[in-house]
C-alpha cells in the first residue's frame, strides 16, 4: 500500500480554449469511522478526510465536505472547462489535523 497521504492529481497538460477537461484525484487514507475494532478488540481511532479544497490559479473552484461514509483511499473526479492556462491545486484535510496537497498545470491555447 502507498504511504499515508500520497495525494495524486491528474489532468490533461494541454487543452484548447473552452474544452472540457477531466480532473482525477486519489489520496491514500484509511477513512476509518472510529466504530470498528482491531483483532485485540480495541476500537480503531477515527481517521478520515473531512474537506477537499480545489483552486485554479489561486481562485476557489470547489469545496467538498466528506465524512466517515467515504471508502478508504478516496477517488474524486470532476470536469472543468479550460478557459485559461494555470495551476490547479487540491488540498485534503483530515480529522487528525493532517493536510496534504497536490498540483497539476494546464496550458490552454
Amino acid at each position: 500500500m502507498a504511504a499515508m497521504g500520497n495525494p495524486m492529481v491528474r489532468m490533461a497538460s494541454h487543452a484548447k480554449k473552452g474544452q472540457i477537461v477531466e480532473v482525477r484525484s486519489l489520496i491514500m487514507n484509511p477513512m476509518t469511522t472510529g466504530l470498528s475494532k482491531n483483532k485485540a478488540g480495541k476500537l480503531i481511532p477515527a481517521h478520515f478526510i473531512q474537506t477537499v479544497t480545489v483552486t485554479f490559479n489561486n481562485k476557489p473552484l470547489c469545496n467538498v465536505d466528506w465524512s466517515t461514509a467515504i471508502s478508504a483511499n478516496p477517488y474524486l473526479a470532476f470536469k472543468m472547462r479550460a478557459e485559461e492556462s494555470g495551476t490547479l491545486e487540491m488540498t485534503w484535510k483530515d480529522n487528525t489535523n493532517g493536510v496534504w496537497s497536490s498540483k497539476a498545470s494546464i496550458t490552454v491555447a
